[in-house]
């Protein structure tokens, strides 16, 4: 019978890796409806230009949209690209500084500059494309607060808590928490998101700006809840993620439109 322990055991282990798996890629979006959600919004206030623009590369890849490419740069990581989806800071400030919070250009403000510079100038249809792809869903990280968060919780992935009658961390909570919770399709989420659009003044910080702002957000009062989640804190922080969903889609159209003036 020692064959089959040990067949039970190695069948137990190939579990726990799937699950660690899925666990931890949940640790770097909004997950797939939020990306979604700001992709659709971003596409709908494009200027007819820009519209045309991302129009003309979605046709190089027949049937994909806005949205759904949205999730293409989470789908297609790797180590050389894992850092470009959030960026660290010391929990005693939230000011950008390029040499102490993106060395080596590897965080979520360097890539998303360099993939707009890319996307604006790259001669070749393919690389624009593929642009494009990272803009969108870098521009949706940007504005998940803990992808700015702090360094020595990394980006509240190892604050544990327990939420929705599940086991979770903080940044998971965020990136797919408290949309689920919400339990719309994507059309719903979308209406209920356009009631949080952001005020025009709001929509043209910079990268590092929009960086800063998240991160703000996590030093807010309160944004640590005790290790088990409150309907308080979803009733306090659920619109807050409404906000950030708006305004991301607001300035990801932003973005564009200014791409292709």
């Amino acid at each position: 019978m020692s064959w089959l322990r040990s067949r039970v055991r190695g069948l137990m282990r190939a579990c726990l890796l799937v699950v660690l798996g899925a666990l931890t890629a949940q640790a770097f979006a909004w997950g797939t409806q939020g990306h979604q959600v700001v992709a659709e919004l971003a596409f709908n206030a494009l200027t007819p230009k820009a519209r045309f623009e991302v129009t003309q590369l979605l046709v190089l890849e027949p049937g994909e949209t806005l949205a759904s490419i949205s999730i293409w740069a989470d789908e297609h990581k790797s180590p050389a690209t894992s850092a470009w989806h959030y960026v660290n800071f010391p929990r005693a400030t939230c000011q950008f500084e390029t040499e102490r919070d993106c060395p080596d250009g590897q965080c979520v403000v360097a890539a998303l500059e360099r993939q707009l510079a890319v996307l604006a100038a790259s001669p070749t249809p393919e690389r624009r494309l593929k642009a494009l792809k990272y803009v969108v869903h870098l521009v949706g990280d940007l504005h998940q607060p803990l992808h700015a968060g702090y360094q020595d919780d990394r980006g509240g992935n190892s604050y544990t808590l327990q939420a929705f009658m599940q086991a979770r961390n903080l940044h998971a909570l965020w990136d797919g928490g408290l949309v689920k919770n919400l339990n719309l399709d994507n059309t719903a989420l979308t209406a209920l998101v356009r009631q949080s659009t952001p005020q025009q003044e709001q929509s043209n910080l910079s990268l590092s700006q929009a960086a800063e702002e998240s991160c703000r957000l996590v030093a807010t009062p309160g944004f640590y809840p005790v290790r088990q989640v409150s309907e308080r804190y979803v009733q306090q922080f659920t619109p807050v993620l409404l906000q950030r969903l708006a305004m991301a889609g607001a300035r990801l159209a932003g973005l564009l439109n200014r791409t292709w003036p």
